[in-house]
């Protein structure tokens, strides 16, 4: 049974697990559902693709988030410069097996504020979702869909519709995404896992343990969280 360690929208504060965390638990694979940047700098993926480098996880699924504009702007420089750390995979809308694990990542999202991997709500997403395959072990996107870990802070939903519509079908064990941080949490429905796994608060602070969950050909099972999620 792979263990897996959920992280999201770290934007650049990696090195806080350390001090505040006592660093990563221990797992099969690292999971990060994006926003690993601030600005999208090269720099900023540079000092990423160094971190993951270091934290010993013989597996890294990594996919983009809003704020990682490299993987926009030069996605073959970006892709490389993650690409070249051992072991790690970066997902842009595609489909890998990692540790025994059928795995799906995806960085698009409802547009937000112009910033990057932004589509209209509607149907140019529900089309990006239609080509997501079904019977995933583990979907990793950067939105949350509808209804699910959404809630901002001001009391508006802002997840995926399109995405909510699909789910049924895609029909993940896991599904692990960020971008909200407010709505951190867990909730199990509708037989699947759902992991908003921001590792940031609102005020950008590093403040959330990973969440850390095993997955096997059955079942998904909680390993270690913190409470919340709405």
């Amino acid at each position: 049974m792979p263990r897996l360690v959920l992280i999201s929208d770290t934007h650049g504060l990696h090195d806080g697990f350390a001090s505040r965390h006592g660093g990563l638990p221990d797992g099969d694979v690292l999971v990060h559902a994006g926003d690993f940047t601030k600005r999208g700098r090269l720099d900023e993926v540079r000092a990423f693709a160094d971190w993951v480098a270091g934290t010993g996880f013989a597996h890294t699924i990594v996919v983009a988030g809003n704020h990682d504009f490299l993987f926009q702007k030069q996605p073959e420089l970006a892709r490389e410069l993650l690409e070249a750390v051992p072991g790690l995979v970066y997902l842009e809308h595609e489909t890998a097996e990692v540790a025994g694990l059928r795995i799906f990542g995806s960085p698009w999202q409802p547009w937000f504020c112009d910033w990057a991997f932004n589509l209209p709500r509607g149907e140019q997403l529900a089309r990006r979702w239609r080509q997501v395959p079904s019977d995933l072990d583990l979907f990793v996107t950067h939105s949350p869909p509808f209804g699910v870990l959404d809630l901002c802070d001001h009391g508006e939903r802002v997840g995926c519709e399109a995405l909510r519509d699909e789910l049924p079908r895609i029909a993940p064990k896991l599904h692990a995404f960020g971008h909200i941080h407010e709505a951190r949490g867990v909730v199990e429905r509708d037989g699947r896992v759902s992991v908003n796994a921001c590792s940031c608060n609102l005020a950008y602070e590093l403040v959330h343990a990973p969440i850390v969950v095993d997955v096997d050909a059955t079942r998904v099972a909680i390993a270690t969280s913190e409470a919340g999620g709405r």
